[in-house]
């Protein structure tokens, strides 16, 4: 896939402990919008397709790419059921042979016999995504193993640049925009000529890039591909001493340690169960889910890649509904907190100003058992809370007994603890910078009875 990455870009990819400084640092309208998205579809899908192969060196040729069957309404169909919210496209991967019919080369579609050469991937896909209410967005590897200019790094900047261009004012709003430091032969990227280009023509498109590209990014890569986000997890950023808003997205594929469709590979699906894992170590940590899929060589998604995809989503849907805090109506002992026991992340309950600690405190009818909280943090005004905990009353003792506590809450944090039983359940925010908002408390009890 796309990295190769610097060492540095794994150290400064994993979480950082809690600055008060970051409080006052905010993200950008189009950060809150896209982080709340929560999951998105990566789709690969190109010449390796039909060559067995993970990095095209590019000298396929374009004769390669036939796609027989063709049909991303098919994707997307399968894509929106499993509860993702968006897709970015591999536009072009590594091996330079680009998927819309571009100005700027002919090793595109456009030399394919696939539709006699009228051939659009990145359109049909962008129509397909919004027909199906996801948003869409692109990868464009800064790498090309294919085209001579590459070894020309003015040359090549221009070159790359025209075909972002083309990307930017031909496909609508895109939601996110990958960019990456791949490559090699000693070749320097323009990395500002890019996000001027960028920009010039989308200036809402979440940048995506790994964190040494710091001052180019809008969100960070995770510094992995297993879908796992370390808790902590901050979205400010700090740089020798700079400090920037940049969320995490974690991506990995379905299939185990490729991105691309491989034939005879049905072993590597990724299980039910592992998916839901990797949903709770990503969104469940406050990140990003960017989840890997790759059409095969007839241009549809595998069957049973529809399957679990669909599987998932349906498991995902599940766990939402069986929401204790709304289904056994809990009621908060303060009234003005009903807003964050609603199930709607649209509503939000702000402490008091200058408040560094809160509590919020719930009382069922009869006792539930739950194992798992969801608590959602408002982040308009930054990431504030620093220490939280869970607890439950004991009657017995006349005591609060904490049963799970942590050191960030963010976008979203699952927690994950043994089934307890109890009446009085509460939301202690221990210590945070002034002045925490809560959009979310959720209580549910996932495990197999």
């Amino acid at each position: 896939m796309k990295p190769l990455f610097l060492a540095l870009a794994l150290l400064l990819a994993q979480s950082a402990p809690a600055q008060t400084a970051s409080a006052d640092i905010r993200p950008a309208p189009w950060q809150s919008a896209w982080q709340d998205l929560e999951f998105g579809v990566i789709l690969h899908f190109s010449t390796n397709t039909f060559l067995d192969r993970e990095w095209g060196d590019g000298t396929a040729s374009p004769d390669t790419f036939n796609p027989s069957d063709f049909d991303p309404d098919q994707w997307m169909a399968a894509i929106a059921a499993s509860g993702a919210r968006y897709v970015v496209l591999v536009a072009k991967h590594h091996d330079g042979f680009c998927l819309w019919p571009t100005d700027q080369t002919t090793y595109s579609v456009k030399s394919s016999p696939w539709r006699n050469g009228h051939g659009d991937v990145v359109g049909d896909v962008a129509r397909a995504a919004r027909k199906h209410g996801l948003k869409f967005g692109v990868y464009l590897s800064p790498w090309d193993r294919h085209d001579p200019r590459y070894l020309d790094s003015a040359a090549y900047d221009t070159y790359y640049n025209s075909e972002l261009e083309e990307l930017a004012t031909r496909y609508g709003d895109l939601v996110e925009f990958w960019l990456d430091g791949a490559g090699s032969a000693g070749h320097v990227y323009n990395f500002p000529r890019i996000l001027e280009t960028l920009r010039t023509y989308q200036p809402n498109t979440v940048v995506f890039a790994d964190a040494a590209l710091f001052d180019y990014g809008d969100a960070r890569w995770v510094g992995n591909e297993s879908g796992f986000v370390n808790y902590e997890n901050w979205n400010v950023l700090d740089r020798h001493g700079y400090l920037r808003w940049r969320p995490v997205e974690a991506d990995t594929p379905l299939r185990k340690n490729h991105w691309f469709w491989h034939p005879n590979d049905e072993s590597s699906l990724k299980s039910l169960p592992e998916l839901l894992e990797t949903y709770d170590q990503t969104v469940g940590h406050g990140a990003q889910l960017m989840l890997g899929l790759a059409p095969d060589r007839r241009g549809l998604l595998p069957a049973s890649d529809v399957a679990r995809i669909q599987e998932f989503g349906h498991a995902l849907q599940a766990r939402r509904a069986a929401n204790l805090v709304v289904s056994a109506h809990g009621q908060p002992a303060d009234p003005t907190q009903s807003p964050i026991l609603d199930g709607d992340p649209d509503t939000q309950w702000t402490a008091p100003p200058g408040a560094t600690t809160a509590t919020v405190e719930l009382t069922f009818p009869t006792p539930i058992t739950f194992d798992h909280a969801l608590t959602m943090e408002g982040l308009v005004t930054g990431q504030h809370i620093l220490r939280y905990s869970i607890d439950t009353w004991n009657p017995t003792t006349s005591r609060w007994t904490p049963i799970t506590q942590g050191q960030a809450i963010g976008h979203t944090k699952i927690d994950s603890f043994p089934p307890v039983t109890a009446s009085r359940i509460r939301l202690a925010i221990l210590s945070s910078t002034p002045t925490p908002t809560l959009r979310e408390f959720q209580l549910f009890h996932w495990s197999t009875p």
